[in-house]
C-alpha cells in the first residue's frame, strides 16, 4: 500500500507544491511592490499626488511589502500561513 501511495500521491503533491510556490511568488512580488513605492514617491515629487494621497498609498504599499516579505520568508521555511 505504501508503494502505491508513493507512486500515485507523491507526484501529485509535488505538482501542487510547485504550483503553490509559483502562486505565492507571483501574488507577493516584493520587487513589484518596491517599484510601486518608487513610482508613488516620483508621482508625489512631480506634483501629481497630494501629500494625503501619497501618504495613504505609501502606508498601503508598506503594509503590502511587509506581508510579501513574511510570505516569502514562510515559503522559504515551507510554512505558509498568510493572514491579512
Amino acid at each position: 500500500m505504501f508503494i502505491l501511495d508513493d507512486i500515485l500521491i507523491r507526484p501529485f503533491t509535488s505538482i501542487l507544491d510547485a504550483i503553490h510556490t509559483m502562486a505565492v511568488k507571483e501574488l507577493y512580488d516584493i520587487e513589484e511592490i518596491q517599484n510601486d513605492l518608487k513610482e508613488n514617491q516620483l508621482l508625489y515629487e512631480l506634483g501629481e499626488l497630494t501629500e494625503a494621497e501619497y501618504t495613504e498609498r505609501k502606508a498601503e504599499l508598506e503594509a503590502e511589502l511587509e506581508t510579501a516579505e513574511q510570505a516569502h520568508e514562510q515559503l522559504n521555511n515551507k510554512n505558509i500561513q498568510i493572514q491579512q
